[in-house]
């Protein structure tokens, strides 16, 4: 596997950005390995970082280019800030960012697909948040999206004025009676999903004793009372980086089922 870190101007953001991007290495002596057809790119999972970290934290804090070794997926890792990836209220268009210019300029660095059954993104807590808003705003780009610990009903969290970062939350998002209208509330973006394409399939993870339980509970009974292809499982966890390891082994495992029962397993 090449770990990239790779540094460069966001025209969106106006300033400095960075990025960690594993690139898989086919090796002569792992012939069974998905080959590259560089015609269409390589298959890419965007795994986004959470309120406290960078574009590294994935890198640093579990063994992700070890998972993915071997699968033919490429990862792009974005630095977010503390933005929840939305065009802040106070602040930079991060959605924008995320959404239209990082893909781009990718893309154009590195040999990545851009066909849908290609392209999936996954993320923990504010990056859970982050990748379940990608693919129900966009499920004409992404096959598959996964939420680990994901702070996944931001509306109520915007309007708890108990919550720690509830005032940075503000500051962020604006008014929480906006943020539907907006696109910032993800259960008002399920029940539209449709409205714009297939759905992607959902992979949802929460820990019994994280705080975020009790969002991730009546998220899934709502994806789930619309219909919506969501695998969902609560089990042993804390909000923290044991759990993210374990949990992302899942993912990439969830990811290389979908890509086998859709004929894509060769990179």
């Amino acid at each position: 596997m090449a770990l990239i870190d790779c540094h460069f101007f966001s025209e969106t953001l106006d300033m400095h950005c960075g990025m960690t991007v594993i690139l898989p290495q086919p090796l002569a002596r792992a012939p069974h390995w998905p080959r590259f057809d560089p015609a269409r790119g390589h298959p890419t999972l965007t795994l986004l970082h959470g309120l406290s970290d960078d574009h590294t934290a994935w890198a640093r804090q579990s063994a992700i280019e070890r998972y993915v070794e071997g699968t033919g997926l490429a990862v792009v890792m974005p630095a977010g800030g503390r933005s929840f990836y939305s065009d802040m209220h106070s602040g930079p268009r991060y959605w924008q960012f995320l959404s239209e210019e990082l893909p781009r300029l990718a893309r154009s660095f590195f040999p990545l697909s851009a066909e849908r059954d290609d392209n999936y993104v996954a993320g923990l807590s504010m990056g859970g948040y982050g990748a379940f808003k990608l693919a129900l705003h966009y499920p004409e780009r992404f096959a598959a999206a996964a939420s680990l610990s994901g702070a996944l009903d931001m509306v109520r969290c915007a309007q708890d004025e108990a919550i720690t970062h509830a005032g940075e939350l503000h500051g962020i998002f604006g008014p929480p009676a906006h943020m539907a209208a907006q696109g910032n509330d993800l259960f008002a973006l399920a029940r539209t999903v449709g409205e714009r394409g297939p759905c992607p399939q959902l992979f949802q993870r929460c820990g019994t004793a994280d705080f975020l339980l009790d969002d991730n509970t009546r998220f899934a009974a709502h994806a789930r009372q619309l219909g919506l292809p969501l695998d969902y499982a609560s089990g042993p966890g804390l909000h923290d980086w044991v759990y993210w390891d374990a949990q992302i082994q899942h993912v990439i495992a969830w990811l290389m089922q979908l890509r086998s029962q859709t004929g894509k397993s060769s990179a």
